[in-house]
């Protein structure tokens, strides 16, 4: 029989000690561990306690927590084990780590660093379960490699990882040897009923360059009504599309029955000019444009660290937005009607431009809502996004898995990779990845080589 407070005896079952990055990144990590035991630092919880005042999403990562283990543990000891709220789930416990240590990793790194504490919570649970496998789960890479140091088994949170994303989904398909007359005919008719066409099976909307020799097509396949339509390469909002995938793009984005999209690609591929100039284009339709981007603070020290009012500190991280806007307005020079209009619809906020924290609770009904810099966002905020969206919303996410700027996200495991992964299915949504920077031959240049 077990001992009172600790887990059934089953060797096969693992012990999983989450770290504060862990719940950071998903509130709900201890119910996604199956059959196995889940253990909480008590230094987890305090730092949690830092962290749950606030509109960043970290912030609402650690309130949803708090309460998930106020709701679990009702009027229980979290000190000792308690059954998660699956049967087939394991049992969850918070470590105290009151008791002396054969190995102590405050004495190998050194004292009063919260981390050194987390991993003596890991190794106070090796000791007192030696036949149980304790591996401690860390979106921190230093964390884990202090932990392998002291011969404790560390892996990444896997939930929500997408593997092989070399090969994520690009949302086009170029084939060649095309037969012509389906070419010209793609040319002449608007639509053409894809199942009297040989092409490569898809389960998605999908856009196809069709070639044969010197002709080209360049087509949209609409997965619901199984018809493929030719792409326009005309301006919008003066906004010419210097190649084939913006031109794609900008079909996605214009496209009504489409409500979701996505578009991946280095820095320099026009992602937030496109997604910019077609909500102007379009902006009669909607009620009113925003346009964000989470806020990644420098130096891992938030916002509040800057001097000035909210405006004064957000407006460095919102300068890439309007320095798009600003090259959409040039576009106009010599036309003050449309600069005017533009002018009004900032003053008036039919474009509203402001960090995602700044606005959480606004009701996203008859919205063209862009966020910009996805790669940033954890797949349960990109969750939570589109979980908002009302009726006659349209929302744009862009970035660069390549380009993480958040301590615990990877190309693998942000948000923008999970969304392109998970959604490309789905009938209301559009991907298209961008490979040719537009920028200048020099920003080419250190994309390629740099």
């Amino acid at each position: 029989m077990a001992k009172k407070g600790k887990s059934i005896s089953n060797p096969s079952k693992k012990i999983f000690v989450l770290d504060t990055s862990v719940i950071l990144y998903d509130h709900d990590a201890i119910n996604n561990f199956h059959e196995h035991d889940v253990a909480i630092p008590i230094q987890v919880l305090e730092e949690l306690d830092n962290f749950k005042s606030g509109n960043d999403t970290r912030n609402f990562e650690a309130r949803s927590f708090i309460r998930l283990i106020d709701e679990t543990s009702k009027q229980k000891l979290i000190s000792d084990w308690i059954s998660l709220k699956s049967p087939d789930s394991g049992k969850f416990k918070v470590v105290l780590n009151e008791k002396p240590l054969t190995l102590n990793a405050e004495e190998v790194y050194g004292k009063g660093k919260t981390d050194h504490k987390i991993l003596n919570a890991a190794l106070s649970l090796k000791e007192e379960y030696p036949n149980k496998k304790v591996v401690l789960v860390s979106k921190d890479i230093c964390l884990r490699l202090k932990a392998k140091a002291l011969d404790l088994n560390a892996e990444d949170y896997e939930t929500g990882k997408i593997k092989n994303v070399d090969e994520l989904y690009a949302g086009k398909t170029e084939i060649g040897n095309f037969p012509l007359e389906i070419i010209e005919e793609v040319k002449k008719q608007p639509f053409i009923d894809a199942s009297e066409i040989e092409l490569p099976p898809k389960n998605a909307n999908h856009f196809y360059i069709l070639k044969n020799k010197r002709k080209t097509a360049n087509v949209f396949y609409n997965n619901s009504l199984k018809t493929i339509s030719a792409v326009s390469t005309d301006p919008i909002f003066k906004i010419k599309p210097k190649n084939i995938e913006q031109a794609f793009a900008i079909h996605a984005l214009l496209d009504p029955e489409i409500k979701l999209v996505s578009i991946q690609g280095n820095a320099g591929t026009g992602k937030t000019l496109l997604a910019l100039a077609s909500a102007l284009e379009q902006r009669k339709n909607f009620r009113q444009i925003y346009v964000t981007r989470p806020i990644v603070s420098l130096s891992n020290k938030d916002i509040g660290f800057l001097p000035g009012d909210a405006k004064s500190k957000t407006d460095p991280f919102m300068a890439p937005i309007w320095d798009n806007l600003r090259f959409i307005k040039e576009q106009f020079i010599g036309d003050d009607k449309m600069s005017e209009k533009i002018d009004e619809l900032i003053v008036t906020e039919k474009i509203a431009i402001a960090p995602l924290a700044f606005i959480r609770g606004r009701t996203l009904t008859k919205i063209f809502f862009i966020i910009d810099e996805a790669q940033n966002l954890t797949p349960h905020e990109v969750k939570t996004i589109i979980s908002r969206a009302g009726e006659h919303t349209k929302i744009v996410f862009t970035g660069d898995i390549y380009q993480i700027d958040t301590p615990y996200l990877d190309s693998e495991s942000n948000g923008l990779s999970y969304l392109i992964e998970n959604a490309k299915n789905h009938p209301l949504y559009a991907h298209i990845t961008l490979h040719k920077g537009e920028r200048s031959e020099l920003a080419n240049l250190a994309n390629a080589l740099l």
